[in-house]
């Protein structure tokens, strides 16, 4: 017994076992194993000797960490953060020293018993998974002083008093811009584990390891919480630092807003036959074709249990088996697809959730009821959160758990021969069930549950596939068979729908279709308006596996290389090597077309973790983009070098990024220069994004350093509005063609103009079939947009002429909102245009 450690009672009252808690989630021991006390009196005393390391300032509980590092937390009634405070004090502060039986708080009863929820006081061990609860005191009386459970380490246990150093804290705003979701969760959990140092995440009286994705997950904190971060251990320091600098840190991907549009009709009444049903658009498009019902039989769990041995070796096996099939789906997975795979892994990786399902093993469980047990509480305590998102990414939860159960029961799971133009039908669809479909042969998605944010809609936008998410229950009643239309715009169903209605719904798909297909048929002819004037079409590329498909699409090169793709993600920088190889492949698969690189623009929305770039109050207006590239000029120069060495000389050419001054770009110039020589090369061409106010209004300072300007439109319109454009609220009305940022656009050509520097556009707008025809109005000879959006770029820009979008360009900067500048119309024949671009 000499490992075991004495936890006393902490209160003089009932003792009763935690399940018999009115609360899930101490109930369901989703915060840790323990007793439950209904109180006699109003006094907390320290259950053991150790350290004060949790005490909110409504002092309605506090947590004591043992020299065995255990940690003990004593929450007075149930739901009494909503008193503020009220009818505590407390009798210790945060990180005090206390012997066993010290006073911790004392408490008003008769308020409590007014104005609280309940009475009971559960008493739990937060770090359960690393201890066994042993000989629980309940169903009596316990006084101060009295045994109430034995604590047992399971497992490694670094003891409080062993750790170097004291707890450090930083109290930090959250910036992320849907809370802690899953992927920040995961990159948290990577970037705690670079460090030796023991690290919390603790917002109220919760707590989390950092190193856990799950538990930290599970916390809901939201954009703007105030959260601390503790760390202990000779390199805290440096790990609330770089944990500060994530969590401060806007979303590199946002997405989109949850307020879901309202459904256009209500479902009939049951009694009736069902003709529509009315959900929440999650991915646009319009199908046509026949509904598939996917429904799969809930896994089935051995609830038997073999020997300790028998199921702490079958879950070892179904984690590594799940593991190994994800990591060969990641190797073939990009963007969207990709980043959901890497949170699966980082949930498969989670120590708490691993300790939580062996400590169920340990008890006797079998390792599919263990498995089921430790995401399972997870899974109830994100849903009970009540937050959307958080509800969303529990699906990710019950994803990984139907992949693991499925290895253990030796099931391989349904496999659907879908027919083609299939709309699957399902009350909900898993990440993984829908990686599994065939996209060539599915038509549509029609979900009776899940949200515009969940997993599924993101790689159903990103398959191209439409999709209607909320539609509810009565959709899982429709045969397999009946002919659907499904309207992701409008977030409509339509069931058995009328000759007249098939008609127009046909109408309008041939119509989209037709309009694609003659597109795609010429999207390998050069750029060019329908009086001659020459417009090239480049596609910005995020990835090595992009560049074919741009190509196909008729993509005249690549305006946009986001090198990010190389740098994110990792514990250190690519090397020359690497880089190189990347961007030599890329080049060779745009067969000569031109190749502008950008150079790494890290920090703002784009952490990257082995850059010390420090916690910054305002990121978007910190070390970013060239910033960080003359910060740290050794990175940029193996950069710069793998870029140069690319084949044939001159294809590749240099994008500076986030420029102020014309400082910046002749120090890179410099280095550019410098390893030119070195090389053996050609100096080649150098750009300068224009994404900031000064430098649009400063293009002809900036020109003469230069040999051309691509215009950021997304940051552009972000400074000019002065509204962040990760911001949920404003993200909508941070619109490039505000007329603000029109007049930048104008300004930029005009200063470019005078040494005849040829201006870009590659941000959100380029791709923008509205846009399209005032960006060549305001002078613009150049359009990068996303890849699928080449060919219909081309075919409207086919039927423009350069009068027309003058005169359009004309009236949009005179409109007095983005709103405005949207219903302006093309004329045929337009009045009093001067030749030359907009001024």
């Amino acid at each position: 017994m000499s490992d075991a450690l004495v936890i006393t009672a902490p209160l003089e009252g009932w003792a009763s076992p935690i399940s018999e808690t009115p609360d899930p989630v101490f109930a369901e021991k989703m915060l840790g194993d323990g007793v439950a006390i209904d109180p006699t009196l109003g006094e907390v005393r320290a259950p053991c000797a150790g350290k004060i390391i949790g005490l909110p300032a409504s002092a309605h509980a506090v947590t004591v960490c043992a020299e065995n590092g255990a940690e003990i937390l004593i929450h007075v009634g149930l739901e009494t953060v909503a008193l503020g405070g009220h009818g505590f004090t407390p009798r210790v502060a945060l990180g005090q020293r206390v012997a066993a039986g010290d006073l911790l708080l004392t408490f008003d009863l008769d308020t409590l018993a007014r104005r609280a929820k309940s009475l009971i006081s559960p008493v739990v061990v937060v770090n359960s998974g690393k201890f066994a609860v042993e000989s629980t005191v309940t169903g009596r009386e316990v006084r101060f002083g009295e045994p109430l459970m034995t604590l047992r380490p399971v497992g490694a246990v670094a003891a409080a008093g062993e750790i170097g150093g004291e707890a450090l804290r930083r109290r930090v705003h959250v910036a992320l811009a849907h809370g802690i979701h899953a992927r920040p969760a995961a990159l948290l959990a990577r970037e705690a584990g670079r460090f030796t140092a023991e690290i919390a995440v603790v917002i109220g009286e919760r707590r989390a390891n950092a190193r856990s994705p799950v538990s930290v997950m599970a916390l809901g904190v939201r954009l703007g919480d105030e959260i601390e971060i503790e760390a202990r251990g000779d390199d805290g320091a440096a790990a609330l630092e770089a944990l500060a600098l994530l969590l401060t840190t806007a979303d590199a991907a946002p997405e989109r807003s949850s307020t879901p549009k309202p459904p256009p009709e209500i479902a009939a009444p049951s009694a009736t036959p069902l003709t529509a049903l009315g959900g929440v658009p999650a991915a646009p498009g319009l199908a046509i074709g026949a509904a598939v019902r996917l429904v799969e039989a809930e896994v089935v769990v051995n609830e038997l249990a073999g020997s300790l041995a028998e199921e702490e070796a079958a879950l070892s096996g179904a984690i590594r088996s799940t593991s190994a099939a994800l990591e060969l789906r990641l190797a073939s997975e990009t963007g969207q697809g990709r980043e959901i795979v890497e949170a699966h892994l980082a949930f498969l990786d989670d120590p708490d959730l691993d300790s939580a399902a062996r400590a169920a093993v340990a008890e006797g469980k079998s390792a599919g009821v263990a498995w089921r047990r430790a995401i399972g509480g997870y899974v109830a305590q994100l849903r009970g959160l009540g937050d959307a998102r958080m509800m969303e990414r529990a699906a990710d939860l019950a994803d990984l758990e139907r992949q693991v159960l499925l290895r253990l029961s030796g099931d391989t799971g349904a496999t659907y021969a879908l027919p083609d133009n299939a709309i699957v039908i399902a009350d909900d669809l898993l990440p993984s069930q829908l990686m599994d479909l065939d996209p060539k042969r599915v038509a549509g998605l029609a979900i009776g549950r899940g949200g515009p944010t969940s997993h599924v809609a993101i790689l159903a936008a990103a398959m191209g596939v439409p999709a209607v998410v909320a539609l509810g229950p009565r959709v899982l009643s429709i045969e397999d068979g009946a002919l659907l239309i499904l309207d992701g715009d409008e977030g409509r169903l339509q069931v058995a729908p009328k000759a007249g209605e098939i008609a127009a719904a046909q109408t309008r798909l041939f119509e989209r279709r037709s309009r694609l297909t003659r597109a795609k048929a010429a999207a390998r002819e050069p750029g060019r308006m329908a009086d001659g004037t020459r417009i090239e079409v480049f596609a910005n590329l995020g990835a090595v596996a992009e560049a074919g498909g741009a190509v196909e699409n008729g993509a005249e090169g690549c305006g946009l290389l986001r090198s990010e793709f190389l740098f994110m993600e990792r514990d250190q920088a690519p090397d020359e090597h690497e880089q190189f190889a990347a961007y030599q492949a890329i080049a060779q698969q745009l067969d000569g077309r031109p190749l502008v690189i950008r150079t790494l623009d890290a920090g703002a929305d784009k952490p990257v973790s082995y850059l010390p770039l420090g916690a910054q109050a305002n990121p978007a207006l910190g070390v970013r983009g060239i910033r960080v590239s003359l910060a740290w000029p050794d990175l940029l120069r193996v950069q710069l070098r793998a870029i140069l060495r690319v084949r044939p000389a001159g294809q590749a050419r240099i994008l500076l990024p986030m420029i102020a001054s014309l400082s910046e770009i002749r120090a890179a110039r410099a280095i550019i220069a410098n390893i030119a020589v070195e090389l053996g090369v050609a100096t080649p061409l150098v750009g300068a994004m224009i994404e900031t106010p000064a430098a649009a209004v400063t293009a002809d300072l900036l020109a003469p350093d230069v040999d051309f300007f691509s215009i950021g439109t997304n940051d552009l319109a972000q400074y000019a509005l002065a509204m962040d454009r990760t911001e949920p609220q404003l993200a909508s009305q941070v619109d490039g063609l505000h007329p603000a940022v029109l007049r930048l656009i104008a300004e930029t050509v005009r200063g470019a103009g005078k040494l005849g520097r040829p201006v870009a556009a590659c941000g959100a707008l380029a791709s923008d079939l509205a846009a399209a025809p005032i960006l060549i109005g305001l002078g613009v000879s150049e359009l990068s947009g996303t890849p699928s959006a080449v060919p219909e770029l081309k075919a409207a820009i086919r039927d423009l002429t350069m009068a027309q979008c003058r005169d359009l360009a004309g009236r949009a900067l005179v409109q007095t909102s983005a709103a405005a500048v949207r219903t302006l119309k093309l004329e045929s024949a337009p009045m009093n245009v001067t030749a030359g671009a907009v001024s």
